[in-house]
């Protein structure tokens, strides 16, 4: 038997006993896991240094090397993402709905656990502990299967909450960690129909599409993050300033990072010579239309496949428009339905902006660095679902789980 399907085995049957547990010891395990990291600190960080040196070899970029890093800082702030799903209310057993009928049943709905999860994710060590954790916190296993540059990171995380979790009630089986770094692992994950109750991809959008087109397996997707800022012509300029910086530096290798900044031409005139200096102050290569070029002269000329791209770079795209409507069209073009954001003080351009987008997040005057599980109080995230069905959003604990009719009755019989 495969790994794939043997470690997909392992986790179905650990499901059922994960499920039985009381939030008290899943709470009490996730404790546990989260001092474990701490203590194992050092031991992750020589892993992790593996994985950077390989990835500084094949040439890999400034900004994905950054989300594979891992220090002390980073590993604490993992295990605090433990600390606070502990915290949170489970939401399994929970009381949706109530139901009584006529004839004397009473139907009650509740949120039980989806069942397996399978994660299929880049090079990102700390989606490992936040997948971990959400995932045992409501009930499910989980099966990971994490990108060939953080192996090595990956497979010592696991390690260390193993060790933690033979000491609580949590099943250790219900982990499991795919180390087979060969995509055939993850086409094979695909076709586990059956042994996996849903799978959730989380990278750009080539791994995003090869799992929604070829899964037999349900799929949560998360979508890549062509996110854009359009600053209205009465934006005010040291806000609007704020935000296209935060957006695109404060960490671009992210999905919620900016990708393209559409500005109103009446504010272009006053403010786009500014802020094009400004961006490029911090490093930001920028690619503009013709009429951004007049205004920075030193950018290079945006195509529509530059529109089209995820960079998670320092690097963005600057597009004039003369009105909202061509935001809006822009937006609705190239983007990816994740996050969207409008600078305006116009309060009739913001709510229609806000009404009109289809996006998972919309934004007026914050940066769309925002759309994050921590940011919007829901702890550790497994993902930004840019879908319509089952979640959207940021997904924390409730997203994670399904939901079953419990109906009693007194001997109904139906005539």
């Amino acid at each position: 038997m495969s790994e794939v399907r043997s470690k997909a085995q392992l986790a179905k049957q650990a499901a059922f006993s994960l499920g039985k547990l009381s939030t008290d010891e899943k709470n009490q395990a996730l404790i546990i896991m989260a001092d474990a990291l701490i203590q194992r600190a050092a031991d992750i960080m020589e892993a992790n240094a593996e994985d950077l040196r390989r990835g500084e070899e094949n040439g890999t970029s400034a900004s994905l090397l950054d989300r594979l890093a891992l220090n002390e800082a980073r590993i604490e702030a993992i295990a605090e993402g433990l600390r606070q799903i502990a915290e949170l209310p489970d939401p399994i057993g929970d009381t949706l709905e109530t139901i009584e009928r006529p004839n004397g049943l009473s139907i009650v709905k509740k949120r039980v656990p989806l069942g397996v999860i399978g994660i299929i994710y880049e090079a990102r060590p700390n989606v490992t502990v936040d997948a971990a954790g959400l995932c045992l916190k409501t009930g499910n296993a989980v099966v990971l299967r994490g990108g060939s540059s953080a192996l090595s990171s990956n497979r010592k995380i696991v390690e260390v909450l193993h060790e933690a979790m033979e000491r609580t009630a949590l099943p250790k089986d219900a982990l499991q960690l795919i180390e087979d770094p060969n995509r055939s692992s993850v086409d094979e994950m695909l076709k586990l129909r059956g042994m996996l109750d849903v799978i959730i991809p989380r990278g750009g959008s080539s791994l995003i599409q090869n799992v929604v087109l070829n899964s037999t397996v349900p799929v949560i997707e998360t979508g890549a993050g062509i996110c854009h800022t359009f600053l209205d012509a009465s934006a005010e300029p040291s806000m609007a300033t704020a935000i296209s910086i935060n957006a695109k530096v404060q960490r671009p290798s992210v999905c919620n990072a900016m990708e393209t900044l559409l500005v109103h031409a009446d504010y272009a005139k006053s403010n786009m010579t500014a802020l094009a200096e400004a961006l490029r102050e911090r490093k930001v290569e920028l690619r503009g239309c013709e009429r951004t070029l007049q205004y920075a002269p030193w950018a290079t000329e945006a195509t529509t496949e530059d529109y089209a791209t995820e960079y998670n770079d320092y690097i963005l795209n600057v597009k004039i428009v003369d009105h909202m409507d061509e935001a809006i069209a822009h937006i609705s073009k190239y983007g990816t339905k994740h996050s969207e954001c409008i600078v305006t003080e116009n309060a009739d351009h913001a709510n229609r902006f806000l009404q009109e987008v289809d996006a998972a997040a919309v934004y007026h005057n914050a940066s769309t660095r925002f759309t994050d599980g921590f940011e919007f109080g829901f702890g550790a995230e497994i993902g930004i679902s840019t879908q319509k069905l089952h979640a959207r959003g940021p997904m924390g604990l409730p997203a994670l789980t399904s939901s079953k009719y419990v109906i009693i009755g007194s001997g109904q019989i139906r005539e």
